[in-house]
Parts: C-alpha cells; sequence; structure tokens
C-alpha cells in the first residue's frame, strides 16, 4: 500500500514565489500527491486608471498556465501595449508602470466582477477556471492592505511606485500595510494551514511578499498552532538576494542580508516564530549552526531555481525536511 501522500500549504509572493510554485506543483505529480494549497501575496495590490491589480496573484496564475513573459519575470508572454500608449497619450495611469494589453484584460475582468459583488477569493476561483493550474490558489485576504513605503525623507509611496519607479533607491524607513489589523484570513486559508502536513514559506521577498501574509490577523497564529511541520526556503544565496530589492527591505526592518538572519526573523515555532525547518543553500552552509542555535532545523541543498526540475528537487528536499 502506498503512504498516504503530503497535504501541501504554500505562503508565496513575487517572481520567486511563482518559481518555486511550479516547483512544488512538479514534485507533487511526481508523489501522485493531491495538488497544494497556495496563499498568495495580495499586500502589493493596487488601483491604476480605474482597475484592480494583484501583481503577485497574476504572476503566480500566469506561469502555473504556462502564459508568463519568463524574460521580463511579469506579465504574459507575447503581449502588446497598444492599449498603454494610448492611455499615456491621454496622461492616465503612471508612464512608469506598463500595463500589456492582455494584462489589462485580467485587469478589467477582475474589477468587472469585483464591482458586481465578487470578493477577491471568489475572482480568484473564477480565474482559475479557465487554466487548468494544478494548484488552488487562495489571496491571503479579501481585504484592501495595499503595501505603502515609509521614506526617511518623510514621504509615503505605494510599494509600486517605490519599487517600479525608482527601483528602491529612495531609504525606506518602514513598511506599512494600512487597515491590515482589521482584515481576516480570506476563506479556506487557516482551515487548510490546521489540515496540513506540511506549510512551505516560498523563497519569497521576506519583508513585501511573505510579510503581509504573516500579518494577516490569525495566519501566523494559524502557523503555530498547526500539526504541520513549518519549513522555510531562504531567499538569500550567499549572502545575496536573489533577484530584486529584498536587501534594502531587510536592512529597514533591521535584519542582515544573510540566510541566517532572515530564518531568525521568521523564529522558531518553540520561540513563538512560525519555523520547524530551514532550507539553507549550500554557499551558505556555514550559518547552520546559526540557525540551528535559533531552534530551527537546517537542511543544505541546491536553491539556485535554474529551470522547473531544479524547482521541484528544491521543493522535494523542502517536503522531506
Amino acid at each position: 500500500m502506498r503512504p498516504p501522500q503530503p497535504r501541501v500549504v504554500v505562503l508565496a509572493g513575487g517572481v520567486g514565489g511563482s518559481k518555486f510554485t511550479l516547483g512544488v506543483r512538479a514534485a507533487l505529480r511526481r508523489l501522485g500527491a493531491p495538488e497544494a494549497t497556495v496563499v498568495v501575496n495580495t499586500g502589493d495590490d493596487l488601483w491604476l486608471s480605474g482597475v484592480r491589480l494583484q501583481p503577485d496573484v497574476d504572476s503566480i496564475t500566469y506561469a502555473l498556465a504556462g502564459v508568463n513573459d519568463t524574460v521580463r519575470g511579469w506579465g504574459r508572454a507575447g503581449d502588446t501595449e497598444r492599449v498603454n500608449e494610448e492611455l499615456q497619450a491621454w496622461g492616465a495611469g503612471w508612464p512608469w508602470f506598463t500595463l500589456g494589453d492582455l494584462d489589462l484584460g485580467t485587469h478589467l475582468a477582475r474589477t468587472g466582477w469585483l464591482r458586481e459583488g465578487l470578493t477577491p477569493t471568489e475572482v480568484l476561483g473564477r480565474m482559475a477556471r479557465r487554466w487548468p493550474l494544478g494548484i488552488r490558489l487562495l489571496p491571503m485576504t479579501d481585504s484592501e492592505v495595499d503595501t505603502h513605503v515609509l521614506l526617511e525623507d518623510g514621504r509615503r509611496l505605494h510599494f509600486q511606485e517605490w519599487w517600479t519607479r525608482h527601483r528602491a533607491q529612495l531609504a525606506p524607513r518602514a513598511f506599512e500595510n494600512p487597515g491590515i489589523a482589521d482584515a481576516e484570513p480570506a476563506p479556506g486559508v487557516t482551515d487548510a494551514i490546521a489540515a496540513a502536513d506540511v506549510v512551505l514559506l516560498a523563497p519569497s521577498n521576506p519583508v513585501v511578499s511573505i510579510g503581509p501574509i504573516l500579518a494577516v490577523p490569525g495566519i501566523a497564529e494559524a502557523l503555530r498552532a498547526t500539526p504541520a511541520r513549518v519549513v522555510g526556503v531562504s531567499p538569500i544565496i550567499g549572502g545575496r538576494v536573489v533577484r530584486g530589492m529584498a536587501d534594502v527591505c531587510l536592512t529597514a526592518i533591521g535584519v542582515e542580508t544573510s540566510a541566517a538572519a532572515v530564518a531568525r526573523h521568521y523564529g522558531a515555532r518553540s520561540a513563538d516564530g512560525v519555523l520547524d525547518a530551514w532550507l539553507l543553500a549550500e554557499e551558505d552552509a556555514a550559518s547552520a549552526a546559526d540557525v540551528e542555535a535559533a531552534g530551527i532545523r537546517t537542511v543544505v541543498r541546491p536553491l539556485w531555481m535554474t529551470d522547473e526540475n531544479a524547482s521541484a528537487a528544491m521543493a522535494e528536499a523542502a517536503l522531506e525536511a
């Protein structure tokens, strides 16, 4: 008789979360296990030109559907920008934030459904019917809790303006999600965590991708209470971020850009944190003792997600942990 297959929940956001989610799906298919539930960050959502954008939701959806632009790392493959050019001619939107035509179709459909009264959870469920994703996607919350960046000079910007327009070059003092204290986990999120055998924290930005998910009241508590093992995957390899500007975000909250420091930031469940185990890159093997000293078991594996097979191998290592 085949042993029972693991029920898996993943917390994810961003390009790293998209690649890792693909790896998890491939790994579970090899095991003949049920599809995973992925709880997606919605902290970088925004309203622009009258439509609701959900960048992390769309990045993961497009990646699972096989229609994502793998060169740019966001948006749809083969997209055009005629509507975006017309918006710019009208002086609408943000000239530095490109909306592809196919991508804009997604945003228009989402906005129409939201205005009809559907919740973000229901909208994502409807979106998932278009393609055989092989993953159950849930937003972290149905509330709007966009991320704002408080700068050292006192200005406040939407995260997307700070990240995309200014490339994280303006010194941040703090990151905030207005309204998150009153938010609730989206339907099904805490139930999935409670019923899981393994919960995986993707190698996403710890501050602006995983951080908002954990900040939704009830989600971190669910992680501490679940009988599942909670395993994180380091987004830092060899003391450097793999992609994006996560190092700037970490510095702003007083966390060193190192695999061990991020593990300590999440904390051990035995010390009111959320982790049982932590996957370290081979390049950071020397810091394993520091992580173990914090009460978090370490597993050293290759963590470069160069293709889907490499991502699947990494996901398998996380499941084994």
